[in-house]
């Protein structure tokens, strides 16, 4: 009788953990794609501020002839 209640445990754990494996993955793609929002919101916030891309800072330089 411990044999069939051991095989039954061992039935319930590896359910147990294949829904816990999912629930992570779920839990893994939803934090990917809200970093990937967050990342784009940050770089158009960034252009929109200081005007970091679409221009090119003046580094111009001068050289002397000697």
């Amino acid at each position: 009788m411990g044999a069939v209640v051991s095989c039954i445990q061992g039935f319930f754990r590896s359910i147990g953990a294949c829904l816990m494996g999912v629930v992570n993955a779920i839990g893994a793609v939803c934090k990917a794609i809200i970093n990937g929002v967050v990342t784009v919101l940050d770089v158009i916030i960034t252009c929109l501020t200081c005007g970091y891309c679409g221009r090119r800072r003046g580094t111009r330089t001068r050289r002397s002839r000697v």
